[in-house]
């Protein structure tokens, strides 16, 4: 074997092994990747139920059910379609109607989704990017979502007495 010949073998190996790699690594995490999607996305798209996934949008006004045991219902919706959410755990303190969430979950069946956790913007000026841009991609963005001032901090310790 040439010299020339020697490297094209050692550079073909070289990349069988590397494209090998990179194929078993993405075989490994496709249980562990989550995809984003919108209420309608979610409503249109034909997603089997027990695929997980996340959720996002805006907690629709009057939807949100409290229940016994922490178990609470709602609907996230992007203003065009809206999907029924069932959780059961502490919701985040800045959970509210009206407001952005990211729900990670399974889809049970077509129109209920069972999240294992819910997370809710920090401030009044943060958005989750993807939760921005499906309301944005439905016509549904807000631009006072982005100008709102931000909530004064609280703490327990704050005006307490002893």
């Amino acid at each position: 074997m040439t010299r020339k010949q020697r490297r094209f073998a050692l550079i073909a190996s070289s990349l069988v092994v590397l494209g090998a790699a990179v194929g078993l690594v993405l075989f490994a995490l496709n249980d562990s990747i989550v995809f984003f999607h919108s209420p309608t996305e979610l409503v249109e798209q034909n997603i089997r139920p027990g695929t997980r996934l996340r959720i996002g949008g805006l907690v629709a006004p009057g939807t949100v059910v409290k229940g016994a045991n922490l178990a609470v219902r709602f609907e996230v919706t992007d203003g065009n379609k809206a999907v029924e959410v069932a959780y059961t755990g502490a919701l985040p303190d800045l959970f509210r109607e009206g407001q952005g969430v990211i729900a990670e979950g399974t889809l049970e069946r077509p129109g209920l989704f069972r999240a294992d956790s819910v997370l809710a913007k920090h401030d009044e000026r943060y958005m989750p990017r993807e939760v921005a841009d499906a309301l944005k991609k439905q016509g549904h963005w807000q631009d006072d979502y982005a100008s709102k001032p931000p909530v004064p901090a609280t703490g327990a310790s704050a005006g307490a007495t002893h």
